[in-house]
């Protein structure tokens, strides 16, 4: 899966010039009519996210608490106890609404779950900000929610990119498999759907099995996937955690290296896979620098200043050819990103 440089760099500058393009055209969101304030120590941000045994959010967490730091801002940020846990992180959220908070970013589990905790800080007009999985926009308009920004990676190019390493690993023809991620989660479904245009004539997808992003389903659900199809010689799992249960999967069928698995997420155990080789590649999308926009968009709009309404955090290819570059940038993003949050952008 050697990407050609070309592509390589092709795929960066188009991650680099869209953000940069929001700056001038996307439509801007402003905090409230309450969301006043003067220095840094007035501004508290709450952040909640699905849950922090993914190392995925922990480290969108890590990205704002840092940046917190650094801007002289409080920032707490909270989570469910699973990939799934609407229930627990809806509780967080509720409790977190009734407190003096002047700003709310959120990762929902799915389309929906957290529009109802979240009518209460929507009346009170304190802006809001739909981070890395898109929440419904319909039933938020309904219940009188709204975001002043989403900040998050493009899932559709993180799926078409994931396909054009697949084809590259395979020779642009065999049987591959899907895992997906937790049911209607809109993160997954672009990244399927990117997969699936990429490689379609010339990939034939055998098996489609979701494992909600978690590890030891992941490997389970490859056992049965590999038996069903000792055929297939390649892998997309829609992240790192499910990517890592499938390469333990292959490992034990004594299939490594003949089966190609790519993931998304670029977290630490993955580029340690890749360097290990039981990973073929990784989609990185920096959650990190997530969570340092979230906190960036937020001062802003305490201070009612304008955001963009997309912000698109960056991604990219992560395989044997750029892996050291990566470890060694980590948690950081060691593509060029133009970030229109930062001074002097033209926001």
């Amino acid at each position: 899966m050697h990407m050609h440089t070309r592509r390589r760099l092709r795929t960066v500058a188009v991650v680099a010039a869209s953000a940069a393009l929001l700056v001038g055209v996307a439509a801007c969101g402003r905090g409230g009519s309450n969301a006043g304030g003067g220095g840094g120590g007035d501004i508290r941000i709450a952040i909640v996210t699905r849950d922090f045994t993914n190392p995925y959010w922990a480290a969108l967490r890590d990205g704002a608490q840092a940046e917190g730091t650094k801007q002289g801002v409080t920032v707490e940020v909270q989570a469910g106890e699973s990939e799934t846990d609407s229930t627990g992180e809806n509780a967080k959220l509720s409790t977190l609404a009734g407190q003096n908070y002047n700003c709310f970013g959120v990762v929902p589990v799915n389309a929906t779950n957290v529009i109802t905790p979240l009518v209460p800080v929507a009346q009170k007009k304190i802006p809001i900000l739909n981070l890395d999985t898109q929440i419904d926009p319909q039933a938020s308009q309904q219940a009188g929610v709204s975001y002043a920004s989403f900040i998050g990676s493009d899932n559709l190019s993180a799926g078409q990119q994931a396909g054009q390493a697949l084809l590259q690993r395979t020779g642009g023809h065999g049987d591959v498999a899907i895992l997906q991620g937790i049911a209607g989660e809109q993160n997954g479904i672009n990244r399927q759907q990117g997969f699936s245009q990429e490689v379609a004539g010339k990939l034939n997808i055998v098996a489609t099995q979701p494992a909600d992003y978690d590890q030891a389903k992941a490997q389970t659900v490859t056992d049965a996937i590999l038996k069903a199809h000792p055929e297939i010689t390649g892998i997309f799992a829609a992240n790192d955690t499910m990517g890592l249960g499938a390469a333990q999967s292959v490992r034990n069928a004594g299939l490594a290296g003949k089966v190609s698995i790519i993931s998304v997420d670029g977290i630490k155990a993955a580029l340690e896979a890749v360097k290990a080789g039981t990973l073929s590649g990784t989609i990185s999308q920096y959650p990190y620098a997530e969570g340092q926009l979230a906190v960036q968009a937020c001062i802003n709009l305490v201070h009612n200043q304008t955001v963009p309404t997309r912000i698109v955090a960056p991604i990219a290819l992560i395989d044997s050819s750029n892996v050291d570059k990566a470890q060694a940038s980590a948690p950081q993003p060691f593509v060029p990103f133009a970030n229109p949050l930062a001074p002097g952008s033209g926001k």
